[in-house]
């Protein structure tokens, strides 16, 4: 659960930090609606770079970014629709972009929504303790940059196997960067460094998990859930129409968005994606994978199983190979050829390797329901191309050049030519066997209690008790930025 239990020195230790450094948070209201930002600190944003270690760009965590790299200010949510002649479906599939936040990603929101309310309250000392990210990925990043701009030290903690563009940023932005051994689904290996650090700091640290940590899934609950009711209102798009929301499971973070559209939309179905080389959720599974920043081989503490209606697993070939097709020259050239507009085109580096990941569950998701036209299916983009360049030299190191007939296979049966196998919809006793999951990495090897696994199962007050808790944080943030400009 969000603990909100105030410690008063160690809070007025951090409003002095801020009151120092001239920092100020932005509240949950402010980021789903950042209109409401004080109109100082948005004329100051004009001279601010999206990706500036400056405390100003906080109050750019948000889905309403002017999608420009400089001084921009708020517009619209950030999205994409895919159109048919792309897909080869006729349901209509929209996509949030992650890219136009800071750090290039959206998991920068959701590494707010675990450091601001410990910070407000006291629960981390920014004067004396370093801010742990464990991750597979983005979190990390997003965790050493908002450490970054509230002036705190933090610890980077990521596989050996992410891609050299996480590396090197992160060498110029946290205080420290460990590479545990393996790839994306290697999380115990994370989990065990974090141990091996607090056996050796104790409290000098404080271990911000993306994968337990309930200001992930509130963030995303709250904000990006927030995002897609504002986006469908905006698009005119009526409650009938909205299907299903499709995410990779990752840290479960992004699923619980699918918890807030459920409020809205009766009909809607939450899937879960995961990598067919993985398949954690469908069938158990376990291996590696090449769907960067996803997780694997454990359910999430903070993923509402009882709450999720399909898993979809999609072949990290498939991922690795569509990327290729959206950005190496004989796949644009092919694209142009099979009616792909070009304005199309050009938006087509918005979608890393994850976010193809989402597309291709999506393509799977509307072909198993039979969707059409009158149908929309939403996903996510978590982050850009900017993140994987490097990997494309790769593909074509280990592969070969990807030329017109790569495209043309590639188009056919990477894209269009998803099938609905290595998916299931779950019933209540498929949900029950991945809630159970939990157990072994959570109970046994990371001493959670018996009674919340239980809780987060059997009571329904457990997910809505810290739905409910926005306003109380906005409170202690709003009191703690009344202090800092005393």
């Amino acid at each position: 659960m969000i603990q909100l239990n105030v410690n008063s020195d160690v809070r007025s230790k951090n409003i002095q930090r801020c009151r120092e450094r001239g920092i100020t948070l932005p509240t949950f209201k402010q980021m789903k609606n950042p209109e409401t930002i004080p109109s100082g600190i948005q004329a100051k944003l004009k001279n601010v770079g999206l990706w500036d270690v400056n405390p100003l760009n906080l109050y750019r965590i948000t889905w309403n970014n002017e999608p420009i790299e400089s001084g921009g200010g708020f517009s619209g949510v950030n999205y994409i629709e895919l159109p048919p002649e792309l897909t080869g479906i006729e349901a209509r599939i929209i996509a949030l972009v992650g890219k136009w936040f800071p750090t290039g990603a959206h998991k920068v929101g959701a590494t707010y929504g675990c450091l601001a309310p410990a910070l407000v309250t006291g629960a981390f000392d920014a004067t004396r303790q370093k801010a742990v990210w464990p991750s597979t990925g983005n979190y990390c990043r997003g965790g050493a940059f908002n450490s970054a701009l509230l002036a705190c030290e933090s610890i980077a903690i990521l596989p050996e196997e992410m891609s050299s563009e996480r590396f090197e940023w992160l060498a110029r932005i946290a205080g420290e960067v460990v590479a545990t051994p393996g790839c994306e689904s290697n999380v115990k290996e994370i989990f065990d460094k974090c141990h091996e650090l607090v056996g050796e700091r104790g409290d000098e640290i404080s271990i911000f998990n993306q994968f337990d940590r309930f200001g992930n899934y509130l963030w995303h609950y709250a904000v990006t859930g927030f995002a897609y009711e504002q986006l469908l209102k905006d698009c005119s798009i009526s409650e009938d129409a909205v299907h299903g929301f499709v995410a990779s499971t990752g840290s479960a973070g992004t699923l619980a968005t699918g918890d807030y559209l459920k409020t809205l939309y009766p009909r809607i179905k939450v899937a879960a994606g995961e990598a067919l080389q993985c398949p954690t959720l469908l069938c158990n599974g376990f291996g590696g994978h090449r769907i960067e920043g996803i997780g694997d081989k454990h359910v999430p503490w903070i993923h509402n199983v009882k709450n999720t209606d399909m898993v979809i697993a999609v072949d990290d070939t498939d991922c690795m190979q569509v990327m290729r097709l959206f950005n190496e020259p004989a796949g644009l050239s092919y694209l142009a050829k099979n009616g792909i507009h070009h304005k199309m085109a050009d938006m087509l580096p918005l979608l890393g390797i994850s976010g193809i990941g989402n597309i291709l569950a999506s393509i799977k998701y509307a072909k198993y329901y039979e969707l059409t036209g009158d149908d929309v299916v939403l996903t996510v983009l978590t982050d850009s191309m900017e993140l994987y360049e490097s990997r494309v030299g790769e593909m074509t190191a280990a592969h070969g050049d990807f030329t017109e007939y790569s495209a043309a296979e590639t188009f056919a049966a990477a894209l269009r030519g998803q099938h609905t196998d290595s998916m299931i919809e779950l019933s209540y006793q498929e949900r029950k066997r991945i809630h159970n999951l939990k157990y072994y990495t959570w109970i046994e090897q990371q001493n959670k209690e018996l009674d919340e696994l239980n809780a987060q199962w059997y009571e329904k007050s457990y997910w809505t008790t810290i739905q409910q808790s926005v306003d109380e944080i906005d409170a202690h943030i709003e009191s703690f930025n009344m202090e800092v400009l005393a």
